[in-house]
């Protein structure tokens, strides 16, 4: 067995023991056409308001650019599979819907966690290794290492999407001067399958394998900092921070199982939260509900511009009294959103 596949099999072997649940290997490099892409879509301006992918976009482009010792990228897969029907909030506008994989701890923290381990076990095990470990927060092509690697493809929605995992999982890289060989790039098994594409409540998708983040629910509750347009406002129903449509349409999700992580199991409190409960928060208690939450990151104000949203959807009477209460909030966003839920709810 040659050196790089001993050494592929040894990390691999630790790296599930650690509790990952897939390990692939690339070169630390993108092919040209991947570069491509993602150049095209700021140069269209489909990133929206998110600066800094257009800051750091040579880093992106090109993984060297980040680190240039780099040699390879061990891309880690954790399962975060839910229980029940992502979308079953979604026929409860009374109620807020929280992306899956936000409903608990930041994924960010035990990932980042597990990476360490593993990265330190590396340079234990292999004294002449440099590593770095990366979860989603520098400007690392995360989908398309992980597909160069063997773990997935990125579908018509641009998220990966796994043969064994089917579409819910999170990623993360340990970027090594190790030479651990070439990568086993997935091919692509999407085939005349449309259902992403159509799923989605905002057709953000302008067409298969492209996505304009400005209509995207994702990126409008989560990344948008001001007022969201009016016309997409309606469309959004009651997604208060992320959208699971296009993922849950996927066929290749009948083979995904629920995750065993108990970090991910979804707390009480955010698995379908009453939006007048949510309207409610203050600064203070904002920070309390989402203790250690990946939401907590989008601060108060953001939030509760979103949640208003949602009430402003939801042909709800008894939910005017409470966007009633917020429009004279402090902040302009959340007031002049619930404003425009006072008009929807007494045009409903």
């Amino acid at each position: 067995m040659a050196a790089a596949d001993k050494r592929r099999e040894a990390i691999r072997d630790r790296a599930l023991a650690l509790g990952f649940d897939a390990v692939g290997f690339t070169r630390a490099d993108l092919a040209p056409q991947v570069r491509e892409r993602f150049f095209d879509f700021v140069a269209q301006g489909r990133h929206g308001s998110m600066g800094w992918m257009e800051d750091r976009l040579d880093q992106r482009a090109h993984p060297q650019a980040l680190w240039p010792e780099a040699a390879s990228v061990v891309v880690l897969a954790q399962n975060y599979g839910p229980e029940t029907d992502p979308l079953e909030n979604l026929a409860h506008p009374e109620r807020g819907n929280v992306s899956v994989y936000a409903r608990n701890r930041d994924y960010h923290d035990l990932i980042k966690g597990r990476l360490k381990q593993l990265a330190g076990w590396m340079v234990g095990r292999f004294p002449e290794a440099q590593v770095k470990v990366f979860v989603d927060t520098a400007p690392v092509a995360e989908k398309p290492l992980a597909q160069a690697a063997g773990l997935g493809w990125q579908g018509k929605h641009t998220n990966l999407v796994s043969r064994e995992l089917g579409s819910w999982f999170f990623l993360g890289e340990v970027f090594t001067t190790l030479d651990l060989g070439p990568g086993e790039d997935e091919g692509d098994h999407c085939g005349n399958c449309r259902r992403c594409l159509t799923a989605c409540p905002t057709d953000a998708f302008p067409a298969p394998y492209q996505i304009d983040a400005r209509r995207c629910i994702s990126y409008l509750t989560i990344e948008h900092k001001g007022p969201i347009d009016p016309a997409l406002r309606p469309l959004m129903g009651n997604r208060i921070y992320g959208c699971d449509d296009c993922l849950a349409a996927c066929p290749w999700n009948k083979f995904a199982q629920a995750h065993e992580e108990p970090a991910f199991a979804p707390r009480e409190s955010l698995t379908a939260p009453m939006l007048a409960d949510l309207s409610r928060l203050d600064d203070p208690a904002f920070r309390a509900l989402f203790s250690a939450s990946p939401v907590k990151r989008i601060g108060r104000d953001r939030f509760v511009r979103n949640v208003l949203i949602a009430i402003g959807n939801s042909a709800r009477p008894a939910l005017l009294p409470s966007a009633q209460a917020l429009c004279e909030d402090a902040d302009p966003v959340v007031a002049e959103a619930a404003r425009w839920a006072v008009a929807r709810l007494q045009e409903s």
